[in-house]
């Protein structure tokens, strides 16, 4: 099972890719492509040309992850064009592997505290 932290950075690469590709190849792509590091403990994002396979590359500290997703029936709902990646959060991972559309959905707005805030609230109530 695929576990991510609200702090996971999660890149999704736009466009096709020969999802036949592995662990070395896939790299190549997000150094060379995208221009970042694929051990830098981000996930990134991979699609088919047909939308019905998806690859995930990870590195975990200690070695690289590939994880696959084959739909039996259906699409992903993959961006084609535009920038080389689009950012996501935990959620529009989760929402993008549930089938949903994240051209169509909306993002409200929301007060979030600032992490310096929290802490202070944390050491003063102990």
């Amino acid at each position: 099972m695929l576990t991510i932290s609200s702090a996971t950075r999660i890149f999704l690469v736009t466009g096709v890719t020969d999802v036949r590709k592995s662990y070395d190849t896939l790299s190549a792509i997000v150094s060379g492509t995208l221009n970042r590091d694929p051990y830098d403990g981000a996930l990134y994002l991979f699609c088919n040309r047909r939308r019905n396979r998806l690859k995930i590359l990870a590195f975990d500290g200690s070695g690289m992850w590939v994880y696959a997703k084959r739909l039996e029936r259906g699409t992903f709902a993959w961006p084609t064009s535009g920038q080389s990646s689009i950012d996501l959060t935990p959620e529009e991972l989760w929402l993008l592997l549930g089938g949903i559309d994240l051209r169509d959905a909306v993002r409200r707005r929301w007060y979030v505290r600032p992490q310096t805030e929290r802490r202070k609230t944390l050491v003063s109530s102990r």
